[in-house]
């Protein structure tokens, strides 16, 4: 009979657990949060409006609220990104501008509306702001992480602009810096039959 293993508090799964678990209780906010904020950590966005090759996200909201997220990412201290971290480095309002970044790429989007989308946000201390974001990510898989890449981007700068648009940018047309790139390296249609592939997988023969 195998031994079984001792539970460990401090090893790197419980860890990351804990923290997703104490943004998972928050509750949902309107994005962006209404006022600024101190504070580095990690969040999730949800979207419940009816953007026809989001169907799938829409049932699930249906089925239980806020329980499935379009995006998650982290916002790290300024130094931390550098490896200039510190002990107690000052994060600064680094996650409510993130959000806030967001927010205004969503409402750039020419067919998404930011009254469609909320979020959830947990002030961590920065050392477990990259477990907590993986961890969130390999649990839930959000489409803007995995299959409609680029929604985090930021402008490329001046004399960049011979990069191919995100696949984000490309289904969510808007953002003016990103109608300057190049084409993207899949249609609109090529990325929507995609998201029908991922919601309806064909069986396996």
């Amino acid at each position: 009979m195998p031994d079984e293993q001792p539970y460990n508090p401090l090893d790197r799964q419980s860890l990351a657990d804990s923290v997703v678990d104490a943004l998972l209780h928050r509750e949902p906010r309107e994005l962006p949060p209404p006022e600024s904020f101190i504070g580095a950590g990690v969040y999730a966005i949800y979207y419940t409006g009816d953007f026809p090759p989001y169907q799938e996200i829409a049932r699930e909201h249906a089925r239980r609220s806020y329980s499935r997220p379009v995006y998650v990412g982290k916002a790290i201290p300024a130094g931390s990104r550098k490896g200039r971290a510190t002990i107690n480095p000052k994060a600064g309002p680094v996650l409510f501008q993130r959000l806030a970044e967001h927010a205004q790429s969503i409402d750039e989007a020419r067919n998404l509306k930011l009254a469609d989308f909320r979020c959830r946000y947990l002030s961590v201390d920065d050392i477990w702001i990259p477990l907590g974001e993986s961890l969130l990510i390999e649990r839930f898989s959000p489409i803007w992480n995995t299959l409609i890449t680029g929604f985090g981007n930021h402008d490329p700068g001046s004399g960049r602009h011979n990069q191919a648009r995100s696949s984000w940018d490309v289904l969510h047309p808007g953002r003016p810096w990103a109608d300057r790139l190049g084409a993207g390296r899949q249609s609109k249609e090529e990325l929507v039959a995609l998201l029908e592939q991922h919601s309806n997988p064909r069986p396996s023969p």
